[in-house]
């Protein structure tokens, strides 16, 4: 996918996240989030664009410590918010294509333009559900396209991060399989990080698969895996584990 295309996202689904948290109210509870209300979400996501902004138009060259929330509320909160989507909207617009800054995670990207283009399209795609799921009522749906490659970001991305919890003493092999594209990938687990690599590399013990919109969703933790097959301990432990 192409930068523009990440941005044009990142402005719709900005926007509906706001929409659908102003319909729902700051009180109402986040079901795909348990221990938040939609004022936690929107406190959250308007923080991190913030801070990704701040990132981007200082051409940051190292990690820049996360800003503490704001202690804002009600229309407040939904105004600064949609400040804060507008701003990051149009850093990422305007910034040059040979940007030069920190990104943190390893997925293999063209350009640190890209990387947060892209980053913060998925993050406030995830978070726009959320919001929308806080509301009621029927959720916006994640094209094919941006799903397969939200899923190649989540694992060739966060997963290959030394934070990532999912480690197993004995090499195993996980599969995660979009079932209505041309989308696959080999996950070996070991006690470092997970290595993901696209195709279907060998055998594997266990398989997620599903639509790539709801294996998107499911891998994002937000709703179960549509189908798992093979061994139900190794799927067990990735979604034991895999929460970002």
């Amino acid at each position: 996918m192409e930068t523009a295309e990440f941005l044009e996202i990142l402005d719709r689904e900005g926007r509906s996240l706001a929409a659908a948290a102003e319909a729902a109210g700051p009180d109402a509870k986040v079901p795909t989030c348990p221990d938040w209300q939609v004022r936690d979400l929107l406190r959250h996501t308007g923080t991190v664009h913030r801070w990704a902004a701040g990132v981007v138009t200082d051409a940051h060259p190292g990690p820049r410590p996360f800003p503490g929330l704001p202690d804002l509320d009600g229309t407040e909160l939904v105004t600064w918010y949609r400040d804060g989507h507008r701003r990051l909207v149009e850093t990422l617009a305007d910034a040059p294509a040979g940007l030069s800054c920190w990104t943190f995670h390893p997925a293999p990207v063209a350009s640190p333009l890209v990387f947060w283009t892209r980053r913060q399209a998925h993050e406030t795609t995830v978070h726009r559900y959320d919001a929308e799921s806080a509301r009621g009522g029927p959720v916006s749906p994640v094209a094919t396209a941006f799903a397969v490659d939200g899923i190649d970001e989540l694992l060739r991305g966060f997963h290959a991060r030394s934070r990532s919890r999912v480690r197993t003493g004995t090499p195993r092999v996980l599969r995660v399989r979009v079932v209505d594209a041309d989308a696959v990938w080999t996950v070996r687990l070991t006690a470092g990080p997970p290595v993901a690599e696209p195709g279907e590399v060998g055998p594997a013990e266990a398989e997620l698969s599903g639509p790539a919109d709801l294996l998107y969703l499911a891998l994002w933790n937000r709703v179960p895996v549509p189908e798992v097959t093979g061994d139900p301990e190794l799927a067990a432990l990735w979604r034991a584990n895999s929460v970002i």
